[in-house]
């Protein structure tokens, strides 16, 4: 029986659903790397769950051991690209594993989703719902008293709550980091931009920590048509430079190479990308490709929130990989202890 200390809130319990698990693991090996430096002989593991699946596609999570008056945590991604399960299921599977845990009796509950899902359905354009709303309605009365994620697309999500609070992280330490210390980028001759006027804030954001200027990309987009851009222009100068483009994802990538191409034809560099969900959606990688080699694009830096397996890392020359487990971890052992997160969300 392990002992815990007064001041944390109880055993830290982790389960994921089959597509968390691997994002899961990642962070249970960095918990243990934690705990090792704070001395506290304590160890972290996967707690038993079955996610099971009916013939007609229904689907319940079970777990198989006891968690009552635990700290526990449901680890999901809900865009998978390496299962065959979709958005839906996953969202499903997790709202199930959430009241699974909720029926459980455990002293905390908390979702941790690096992937917020319907999170650009956050507003209403025409006669249409705003599912971010009912995503979020659907974790707190399945019993999520707390929910961890990265870089939500809208902030204003953080609205839906009623009860639960809404922990945004940011990937922006972890890139910048890999961006000084592993690219070796030119500060000097560095500009920051986003796809899109949506994106100027995270472009500012970059800036500031890489202390270098940033440009504004003006899009318009055919909400007629899911994908279509209308037109865009550049309010910055970036003759002679090079060009990092951020944002909080890459979805069909149309947007993107828009900007991208943009840029090169107002003389730019090298063009950089930094984004923390690379969904790549549709043909995205198809278009990506091309992209790259027609020297439109240099290099894409995502994150294994999205994870898309190492032989993708290996074998795509245009793309790296950046870990944001570290800063999960960082953020469930805080909470845990009851110390403060403020720092690690920045």
């Amino acid at each position: 029986m392990q002992l815990y200390p007064l001041e944390s809130r109880g055993v830290l319990s982790i389960a994921a659903c089959n597509s968390g698990k691997s994002f899961a693991e990642r962070v249970i090996r960095e918990l243990c790397l934690i705990a090792k430096k704070e001395d506290d002989n304590l160890e972290y593991r996967l707690r038993d769950t079955q996610e099971i699946v009916f013939p007609n596609g229904e689907v319940k999570v079970v777990i198989n051991e006891f968690i009552r008056g635990d700290d526990f945590y449901i680890i999901q991604c809900i865009d998978d690209p390496l299962s065959d399960r979709s958005v839906n299921d996953n969202l499903m599977a997790l709202i199930t594993a959430t009241h699974a845990a909720y029926q459980s009796d455990p002293d905390h509950i908390t979702v941790v989703i690096p992937q917020f899902p319907y999170a650009r359905q956050e507003r209403r354009k025409t006669r249409e719902s705003i599912s971010a709303k009912l995503v979020a309605k659907f974790l707190e009365d399945a019993g999520a008293q707390r929910v961890l994620t990265l870089d939500i697309h809208s902030e204003a999500i953080q609205g839906f709550f009623n009860y639960a609070k809404l922990e945004d992280m940011h990937a922006s330490g972890e890139i910048t980091e890999y961006l000084l210390n592993k690219l070796k980028l030119n500060k000097k001759n560095l500009v920051v931009t986003g796809p899109d006027v949506g994106s100027a804030e995270k472009a500012r954001h970059y800036s500031k920590r890489l202390g270098t200027s940033f440009a504004i990309v003006d899009k318009a987009r055919d909400y007629s048509k899911p994908g279509e851009v209308e037109s865009m222009r550049l309010v910055g100068d970036v003759e002679g430079k090079d060009i990092l483009i951020v944002d909080d994802m890459i979805a069909t990538g149309g947007t993107l190479i828009h900007a991208a191409t943009l840029l090169k034809e107002n003389g730019a560099q090298d063009i950089y990308v930094a984004v923390s969900l690379p969904f790549f959606n549709g043909n995205a990688v198809e278009k990506i490709e091309q992209a790259y080699r027609k020297g439109i694009i240099k290099l894409v830096i995502g994150t294994d929130a999205v994870f898309w397996g190492e032989a993708f890392v290996k074998n795509t020359e245009w793309y790296e990989e950046v870990s944001v487990a570290p800063l999960f971890a960082k953020v469930i052992y805080n909470i845990n202890r009851k110390r403060s997160v403020s720092q690690l969300l920045k």
